[in-house]
């Protein structure tokens, strides 16, 4: 990989911490009103569409993007990002962003950590220690209570592990597919599973509550894109110790929106994480 793929890989994973964060707070809100299935349901519904879409204008059409020589990889990945979005949003309804957040931070260690195995990557003990101080920030950032050592914290660390999953099965399919190709094939997948149990849950929603689920479509559909491509340009392990940013957007959001609490190490904890990304950059610009 060149230092500008890497480059504009972290800025992809930047950006896409953000969305998702916004993309968070808009489910806590919908699945706290509504049933997860349904509210999943009408966000994968656009992006199915969405995909679709794009698919069509480009050369060959939807043959040429859902053409693929590893159908079953990418069917897997689309029903696996599915699942997960569901459980993590249990979570956020029964634990908050912050405190989902703070168990579900372990999901780019485990990337880190299969990368070597699982995509042949080279991770050297520097960019280990980076991940680690990283890890280290977001703990000093949220400082999780003991309701973070509830049963209910098996929810998000589930959600962790699978998100890894996904993460490191996105990079392996990219070594073949196309960027275009594994985004329609998330898509669609996910939206053919979640009507298939979505409908059975099915209730009204509001008019202005409508407003913000075409937001949530519409952060859905940009988040999975952004990643898809920073995983594509960059190696998974170099991009990690940014997707603790999320933490940071994510905490914000819940105390500024809906009232939730965080300890007031948070400026300690920021400037650990941005100093381990900013550490892990410089080395991939000496090796580069």
């Amino acid at each position: 990989m060149t230092e500008q793929n890497t480059r504009l890989g972290i800025l992809l994973m930047v950006a896409t911490t953000f969305v998702f964060a916004l993309q968070d707070g808009l489910s806590r809100h919908l699945a706290g009103e509504y049933n997860v299935l349904m509210v999943v349901m009408i966000r994968y519904w656009f992006f199915a569409a969405f995909v679709i879409a794009l698919a069509t204008r480009k050369a060959g059409g939807l043959r040429a993007a859902a053409a693929t020589r590893q159908p079953l990889v990418q069917m897997f990945r689309g029903l696996l990002l599915a699942a997960e979005i569901c459980v993590m949003v249990v979570g956020f309804v029964l634990l908050g962003l912050v405190e989902s957040h703070a168990v579900f931070t372990c999901y780019p260690l485990l990337v880190a950590a299969l990368s070597g195995p699982v995509l042949g990557e080279r991770v050297g003990w520097r960019r280990w220690a980076a991940i680690g101080v990283g890890f280290l920030g977001v703990l000093v950032i949220l400082q999780p209570g003991l309701r973070v050592f509830s049963p209910a914290a098996l929810i998000p660390l589930a959600a962790a592990f699978m998100f890894a999953l996904y993460g490191l099965l996105t990079r392996h399919v990219a070594r073949q597919d196309s960027a275009a190709t594994s985004f329609f094939w998330t898509g669609t997948t996910g939206a053919v599973a979640m009507t298939a149990i979505g409908l059975w849950a099915w209730e009204p929603m509001t008019a202005p509550d409508w407003g913000w689920m075409a937001c949530l479509c519409v952060t859905g559909a940009t988040g999975h894109f952004l990643l898809i491509k920073a995983y594509e340009l960059a190696e998974a392990s170099a991009v990690q110790p940014f997707a603790y940013l999320q933490l940071v957007f994510a905490s914000a959001l819940g105390i500024t929106v809906f009232g939730e609490t965080l300890a007031p190490n948070v400026g300690l904890g920021a400037g650990l994480v941005v100093a381990a990304g900013l550490f892990t950059l410089w080395r991939e610009r000496r090796q580069g």
